[in-house]
């Protein structure tokens, strides 16, 4: 799918780098998995979001063909809050 410029530009608009994402479903020959959360890093001219997930992978997400959601910073916070906890006992433990 390509978008015309004025299409780009709202993409651009509505999920600037460093947007949290999270994929609800991916239409792919090797899709990263449903549930999976990401950061947008930019939109290319085509209007796909290119990703960082957070299983490592990098990927374009094509919005209208692949199903995913904003996720709020409220959430995101959340999100960073319990990852830091994970670690620092992770890390206590290994000690």
């Amino acid at each position: 799918m390509v978008y015309n410029e004025k299409k780009v530009e709202l993409l651009r608009q509505r999920y600037p780098e460093g947007t949290r994402i999270c994929l609800d479903h991916m239409e792919d020959l090797c899709p990263v998995e449903s549930g999976t959360c990401g950061w947008v890093q930019f939109v290319d001219d085509a209007g796909t979001l290119h990703c960082k997930f957070d299983n490592g992978r990098m990927l374009g997400v094509i919005p209208v063909v692949d199903k995913f959601h904003i996720i709020e910073q409220e959430q995101t916070e959340e999100i960073m809050e319990t990852e830091n906890a994970e670690e620092f006992e992770e890390l206590n433990m290994s000690m």
